[in-house]
């Protein structure tokens, strides 16, 4: 009981300095959106299935008011969305059973774009985290790392933002990601919570082990892909809010991700 009310002050404490006004409003101009749309059209996995939008009602009805309600369905990994541990983790977190707390934290943005328009199969290594640390500071345990390659500018355009077009096919893709080294350092070394990417995959395009998916799901680490609008945040001090749908026993979710500028 101590411990729980020790915890919920802490966590008014926090709220309180992360949002002084929130009971009265919220500074939009401090609300970065970092979620693409879901539609018919949005970008998923060359092998699962597209997201759908089924008219079920939509008018006026005999009664003489407006009625909408539709049926959706699709993968669990399209558009923005969360990878759960239990994706690549035998036995870890599903999504219903990832604690918010690690889904909400301090953002840390780590800015690969110079080497991915160089090398678009680049994979974020160890000395590009040292190179952010000894401009920005160690990176804080618990925090949200997000890995900014510029990819989002070619977002809509099948092609261009997995490196093929064609329906099913896995053997071209092409675009940046993260190296294992890179992946262990910030489980061992910094104790992170959760880590994002602008790209279809936190493993580069052309893996076929997905062994940073494997080695993030296996340490019960969430992890963001297809994040948008990552380019609008700073390098530290942004706190970000990654909620996702609640799947019971799900591999991933539909996520609606969000930050708070300072």
């Amino acid at each position: 009981m101590k411990r729980a009310m020790r915890l919920t002050a802490c966590l008014s404490v926090w709220f309180a300095a992360a949002f002084p006004l929130c009971a009265y409003a919220i500074d939009e101009k401090k609300l970065v959106d970092m979620t693409y749309a879901f539609a018919e059209d949005t970008l998923h996995w060359p092998t699962a299935e597209p997201f759908k939008l089924e008219k079920v009602n939509e008018g006026m009805t005999p009664q003489g008011f407006w009625f909408a309600s539709y049926n959706y369905s699709g993968s669990e990994h399209v558009g923005t969305h969360l990878d759960a541990p239990h994706h690549f983790g035998q036995g870890k977190w599903t999504t219903d059973q990832i604690p918010l707390g690690k889904t909400i934290g301090p953002g840390v943005v780590v800015d690969m774009r110079r080497r991915a328009e160089a090398d678009p199969n680049y994979q974020l290594q160890v000395v590009d985290i040292r190179t952010w640390e000894r401009r920005h500071g160690k990176i804080p345990r618990g925090a949200i790392v997000l890995m900014l390659s510029g990819w989002g500018k070619f977002w809509g355009d099948r092609k261009r933002y997995f490196g093929t077009d064609q329906p099913g096919d896995i053997t071209n893709l092409r675009f940046p990601g993260v190296a294992k080294d890179a992946a262990e350092f910030l489980l061992k070394e910094r104790s992170i919570n959760a880590v994002g990417i602008d790209t279809p995959s936190i493993d580069y395009g052309p893996s076929r082990d997905f062994v940073v998916h494997q080695t993030f799901g296996k340490a019960n680490i969430p992890i963001f892909e297809n994040v948008a609008n990552m380019d609008r945040l700073p390098a530290k001090g942004a706190t970000i809010f990654a909620i996702p749908m609640k799947i019971k026993g799900g591999s991933g979710a539909p996520l609606r991700i969000f930050a708070v500028l300072p």
